[in-house]
């Protein structure tokens, strides 16, 4: 990842999104399981190493909806970027060290060095670029544990998750792929387990 690109994401220059990443910050910090797996992957030998997607997202939402945060996660997204290693056997092996040192827990390691090849798309420049290719703008977030530390990467920053918006990212938008995201929404019940959350405009 291009560090003045991670910089400009991460730290954002209008005092609304500083608030929010603060927000952010602040409730992850305070969840004893989600820091503990955030432990987990800062301790993987790997390069510009996040967790992203429903395990942040669904926090924010529970949060809004006045809710402890669930522990029930369908999996947990843990995505790095070197296009020296894009073999999934290394992936593999890296789900395999997480499940033994954090047992219990579905974990998906995704090198986005080669997952656009997966999705169609041309190749990404690094995470944040992977992460403007995800189906929606609230799940298109990622964090990482360095120290006390809590880095976050928000390409679209923080506003739809904080507000319960769901809206396709652009690149879901003009690639013709709206259908896909119209599928996630309704397949995945967001709007009936979090019936605070709304279609955005």
């Amino acid at each position: 990842m291009a560090d003045t690109q991670a910089l400009c994401l991460l730290s954002p220059e209008r005092a609304e999104d500083r608030a929010l990443f603060a927000r952010l910050r602040e409730l992850l910090l305070a969840d004893p399981f989600r820091l503990g797996l955030l432990r987990q992957v800062e301790a993987l030998p790997l390069p510009n190493c996040w967790i992203g997607a429903g395990l942040i997202r669904n926090a924010v939402w529970d949060h809004l909806h006045g809710r402890p945060l669930s522990q029930d996660v369908t999996d947990i997204d843990v995505i790095w970027f070197d296009a020296g290693r894009t073999d999934k056997k290394t992936e593999s092996a890296l789900e395999a060290e997480l499940s033994r040192t954090a047992p219990g827990q579905n974990w998906s390691v995704k090198n986005q060095a080669r997952m656009h090849l997966t999705n169609g798309d041309a190749p990404y420049t690094d995470c944040a670029d992977a992460l403007r290719h995800w189906p929606e703008t609230a799940t298109a977030v990622a964090v990482r544990l360095i120290g006390s530390n809590l880095d976050i990467l928000a390409p679209f920053g923080l506003g739809d998750l904080f507000q319960g918006l769901l809206r396709p990212t652009p690149h879901f938008t003009l690639s013709g792929k709206q259908r896909i995201f119209d599928e996630r929404v309704r397949s995945k019940g967001w709007l009936n387990l979090w019936p605070a959350l709304r279609l955005a405009s």
